[in-house]
């Protein structure tokens, strides 16, 4: 249903003459938001078997915190040991992996940079897509469902805030509980595209040869969401890497190979005429 919403949403500015540029310019967005969404209709669950015990394994072998109690994964640790300064960072780099990301997109349209956008936003849909895969390829439990539920994946459970939770207290505001109460599919945690997305914009920035601060503070950001990802037991540090991995793997290939043949460059040149 969200994406009908989106996709009329797309329609109406399209049709639109005073917006047609602008709505072509958010087709990557628009694919991005439509492809993400659709994923409820056909579960990874229902390709391969899901990985809960395994990854909650490898973690405690590769990255294991030894305590009074035994050995335990990070995020575990992290769950004993929290304080409300780093619940509320936790909180605000969280809320930062869609949101500054698409900012810098609309920013590089609205200045001109018609086609580092481009680029920038075909990166972004690309790595999204390579995660996807990964999604279908191995789904996976994150580590707070292995912490509250065990190793026997059920496949009605519903989304967890885990140690974001912690923030929406803070605050008095179900922030998180209001965004991950609804998710459809909590065993899509290999690669943690959360990892990716800030990754992709600080690429992007630093090849867009943004001011130095834009870039410092881009990065930040970026590894702000990476501990968060563990800090609040939604990833282990594996997805974290296999994120890292996949971004990098998206923009290498899109980069290097993709937009190097001519006839895609003749294509991105004609929609950069298009959305100018």
């Amino acid at each position: 249903m969200f994406s009908i919403y989106i996709i009329l949403f797309w329609l109406l500015i399209l049709v639109l003459r005073p917006t047609r540029k602008v709505a072509l310019a958010l087709l990557p967005w628009l694919l991005f938001a439509v492809s993400y969404d659709s994923m409820r209709f056909y579960p990874n669950y229902k390709v391969n078997p899901i990985d809960v015990r395994g990854l909650f394994e490898a973690e405690r072998s590769l990255f294991g915190i030894a305590t009074t109690s035994g050995t335990v994964i990070p995020g575990e640790w992290f769950k004993m040991h929290n304080c409300a300064v780093a619940d509320f960072m936790a909180g605000v780099f969280y809320l930062c992996w869609v949101p500054v990301p698409l900012g810098y997109a609309i920013w590089l349209y609205l200045k001109g940079k018609r086609e580092m956008y481009l680029r920038f936003s075909f990166a972004f849909l690309f790595v999204n897509l390579v995660g996807f895969c990964g999604y279908y390829i191995h789904p996976a439990a994150p580590p707070w469902y292995a912490l509250n539920y065990g190793f026997e994946p059920v496949l009605n459970t519903p989304g967890n805030v885990a140690g974001l939770g912690r923030f929406d207290q803070l605050l008095g505001i179900p922030v998180f509980k209001s965004i991950y109460g609804n998710n459809s599919n909590v065993f899509a945690a290999v690669p943690s595209l959360h990892a990716a997305y800030m990754l992709v914009a600080t690429i992007y920035a630093v090849k867009s040869r943004e001011h130095k601060l834009t870039i410092a503070v881009f990065a930040f950001i970026c590894m702000g969401i990476w501990w968060t990802a563990v800090y609040s037991t939604h990833h282990y540090i594996i997805d974290v890497l296999l994120g890292i991995l996949t971004a990098i793997i998206g923009v290498v290939v899109l980069e290097g190979c993709i937009l190097r043949n001519a006839a895609v460059g003749n294509v991105l040149k004609k929609y950069i005429a298009k959305i100018s």
